[in-house]
C-alpha cells in the first residue's frame, strides 16, 4: 500500500526510516528529490524493479498526481514524502543508506540575491555525501546554466565526492526519460547539464 507518511516536516526527534519494513525488502534506495508530478520517478523506477525509490516533494498536487500514476501502473516500489528535501535527508535518512540521490531541475532561484535559497550548495551536498553509501551516486540535471557552473563547483569541492562519466558502469541507472518542462526548455534554447559523482 502506498501513503504519505507524514503531512508535516520531520522534526529532530524523527527516527530514520527503516526502508526494509517500508518497502518490505531489501533493496538499494534512491531518494529523488523535488519530484515534481513524477514522470521521470515513474519511468524509472518501471525501468529498476530491484530498487527502491522515496519521492520527496512539497506541493500536494504533483504527489497527487504521481500517487496516482504510481496507482495506475502498479508499480510498487516508490514511496512518497511531503516534505522539505533536506529535512528528509537531515531526520529521516541514516548515514550511509542510500545507493542514489536524484536532483532533476531543482528552481535556478536565478537572481543573486535569492542564491542562497539555491537546494544544491555545498552543504546540501555534503550532506547528500553523508547519507550515500560508497559507490552511491549523486545525479542533477539542470538548464539553467549559472546554476549548472554552481553545482558542479560544489560537488566537485566535496571530499568524499568523485566525478564519473555516463558511460561507466553504475549501482543505479543515470538515464532519464525527457519531461514536458525538459522539452519547453530545449524549444526556448536552454541546454541540459547533467552532473554525476560517486561517492570515494
Amino acid at each position: 500500500m502506498l501513503a504519505l507518511p507524514r503531512s508535516r516536516a520531520p522534526s529532530p526527534s524523527d527516527k530514520p526510516l527503516d526502508t526494509r519494513a517500508w518497502f518490505g525488502r531489501a533493496a538499494p534506495v534512491v531518494l529523488e528529490i523535488g519530484s515534481g508530478s513524477g514522470t521521470s520517478t515513474l519511468a524509472m523506477a518501471q525501468a529498476e524493479p530491484d530498487i527502491d525509490v522515496i519521492a520527496v516533494e512539497v506541493y500536494r498536487r504533483g504527489l497527487a498526481q504521481l500517487l496516482c500514476a504510481i496507482d495506475s501502473a502498479k508499480v510498487d516500489n516508490i514511496r512518497l514524502i511531503r516534505g522539505n528535501a533536506v529535512d528528509v535527508l537531515e531526520n529521516l535518512i541514516a548515514p550511509n543508506s542510500l545507493s542514489g540521490v536524484r536532483a532533476f531541475f531543482p528552481d535556478p532561484w536565478p537572481k543573486a540575491r535569492h542564491h542562497k535559497r539555491r537546494l544544491l550548495q555545498p552543504a546540501t551536498i555534503a550532506l547528500v555525501a553523508d547519507r550515500l553509501l560508497p559507490g552511491g551516486v549523486l545525479h542533477a540535471a539542470t538548464d539553467h546554466p549559472g546554476y549548472a557552473e554552481a553545482i558542479a563547483a560544489a560537488g566537485d569541492a566535496e571530499p568524499r565526492l568523485v566525478r564519473v562519466d555516463p558511460g561507466r558502469p553504475l549501482p543505479i541507472s543515470v538515464t532519464r526519460p525527457s519531461t514536458k518542462y525538459e522539452s519547453k526548455a530545449q524549444e526556448a534554447g536552454s541546454a541540459v547539464t547533467e552532473l554525476i559523482w560517486k561517492r570515494r
